[in-house]
């Protein structure tokens, strides 16, 4: 069965940087998309990033484009999001993805991912 653990979280001040990490394991890491998903207290999941690893492809939310990086190491099995300048509004529990279909156009969309993992919680204080 599949299974995905994040880490990396933790409490921050505006304009530090976090790395956070997710462990896959049960599944045919180079087969699927990765992506990392956060949800704030009283809002929805947001779509953060998305990495092709097989196509070489990534994609990023506009609120987060040229702040984080998402890149995996496929001989751990591991997707990171490399987060810098971070702010208070990324305040968030993050959340790992696994998607089976590698092409899409709709990847911001939560509900077309497989595997989730439990989360991590990030915290930027102003």
């Amino acid at each position: 069965q599949a299974q995905l653990v994040e880490s990396g979280g933790g409490l921050v001040q505006a304009g530090d940087s976090l790395r956070l990490s997710c462990a896959a394991s049960g599944l045919t890491f180079s087969i699927y998309a990765m992506a990392w998903f956060r949800q704030a207290p009283g809002k929805e999941r947001d779509f953060v990033a998305r990495i092709n690893w097989s196509a070489g492809s990534t994609y990023y939310a506009d609120s987060v484009k040229g702040r984080f990086t998402i890149s995996t190491d496929n001989a751990k099995n591991t997707v990171y999001l490399q987060m810098n300048r971070l702010e208070p509004e990324d305040s968030a529990i993050y959340y790992c993805a696994a998607d089976s279909t590698l092409y899409r156009n709709n990847y911001g969309i939560a509900n077309l991912y497989a595997y989730w993992g439990q989360g991590t919680q990030v915290t930027v204080s102003s």
